[in-house]
C-alpha cells in the first residue's frame, strides 16, 4: 500500500501521473462518457465493456443510486455533512451538487487515490467553501479522518453521512474491508448513516464476469472482488438497515417508471448508527 502520510498531503501535485496506467476511476468516468479519462483508460473500459456490455448501464444505474440516496439524506433525513469515499472523477450529479440543491449549507469532503479525480474536484470546487478533495486512500481511515482539510470541514461530533459508492468491491478480502467500514463508523457519532454500493457475482454468466475481472485487474493492477448480498449484509452489523434494506440498486427507492434491470450485478443499502 502507498504511504497513507503521502496519499494525504493536502498539497497535490500531478507529475507522478502515469497515462499510460489505467486507473478505476478513469475508467468509471469513461462508462460515464466524461472526458477526464486517458487512451489507456478508455482501452481497458471498452474492453471490457465488449466482454460485458452491462457494465456501463450499471455505472451510470450506480451513478443515479449515489443521487437518490444522497437526495433522501439531506432532504428527508436532514444530513448537512458528507463524506464521498472512492468518489472518482467528477461527472454530472456530484454529491455536493444533488445536497446543496436541498441545503446550500451542506459540508462535503470528496476522497480518492487517483490524482487527476481530485485535481478536478478541486478545480470544481474552488469557489465552494464547505466543500474539499483530498488525495487520500480509503483503507486508511485514521490517516482520512485525520486529514487536516476533513478536520477545518467536517464536525465529527456532529451526524455524517459516510458514502462508499463502487468502491470496497476493489479491496480484497486480505485488505479487510469490514474494518474499513468499521473503522469510519466507529469515527461517527449517533445519527450518522453509511451508504454501500458494491459489485456481486453475477449468477447468470460467472465465468464471463471472472475473465472480466482478470482482465480489469491485469491490466490496472487492482482486483475486483464481488461479495453477495450475503456478505454485505455483515458490514451492516449494528446499524439499523433503511427500508428496502439490502437490495439491487435499481429496486432502492426507485424513480417512477423505471423498470428493474433482468440482472442488476450492483447492491446497495442505507444504514443508521442508533
Amino acid at each position: 500500500m502507498t504511504d497513507p502520510v503521502d496519499l494525504a498531503s493536502p498539497a497535490l501535485t500531478l507529475s507522478d501521473i502515469d497515462p499510460n496506467k489505467p486507473s478505476p476511476a478513469r475508467i468509471y468516468d469513461f462508462w460515464l462518457g466524461g472526458s477526464q479519462n486517458f487512451a489507456a483508460d478508455r482501452e481497458v473500459g471498452q474492453r471490457i465493456a465488449e466482454a460485458m456490455p452491462h457494465l456501463p448501464i450499471a455505472a451510470r444505474a450506480n451513478r443515479a443510486f449515489l443521487s437518490r440516496v444522497v437526495h433522501h439524506l439531506v432532504a428527508d433525513l436532514g444530513i448537512t455533512q458528507l463524506l464521498d469515499l472512492g468518489s472518482g472523477v467528477p461527472a454530472a450529479g456530484n454529491v455536493h451538487e444533488v445536497a446543496r440543491a436541498h441545503n446550500p449549507e451542506a459540508n462535503v469532503i470528496y476522497v480518492d487515490v487517483d490524482s487527476v479525480a481530485i485535481a478536478h474536484a478541486r478545480s470544481l470546487l474552488e469557489d465552494l467553501p464547505g466543500c474539499e478533495a483530498i488525495l487520500a486512500d480509503v483503507r486508511s481511515p485514521a490517516t482520512v479522518l485525520g486529514h487536516p482539510l476533513l478536520q477545518a470541514t467536517l464536525d465529527l461530533k456532529q451526524p455524517v453521512a459516510v458514502l462508499m459508492f463502487a468502491v470496497l468491491h476493489f479491496v480484497p478480502d486480505e485488505g479487510a474491508p469490514e474494518e474499513i467500514v468499521r473503522d469510519f463508523m466507529q469515527a461517527t457519532v449517533s445519527g450518522s448513516y453509511l451508504a454501500i454500493s458494491h459489485g456481486v457475482p453475477d449468477v447468470h454468466d460467472p465465468g464471463t464476469q471472472q475473465d472480466a475481472a482478470d482482465s480489469y485487474a491485469a491490466r490496472t493492477g487492482i482486483p475486483f472482488v464481488a461479495r453477495t448480498p450475503e456478505q454485505l449484509s455483515t458490514w451492516f452489523t449494528d446499524l439499523e438497515l433503511m427500508p428496502p434494506g439490502l437490495v439491487s440498486i435499481d429496486e432502492w427507492m426507485p424513480e417512477p417508471l423505471v423498470e428493474p434491470r433482468e440482472n442488476p450485478l450492483i447492491y446497495g443499502a442505507l444504514a443508521r448508527k442508533s
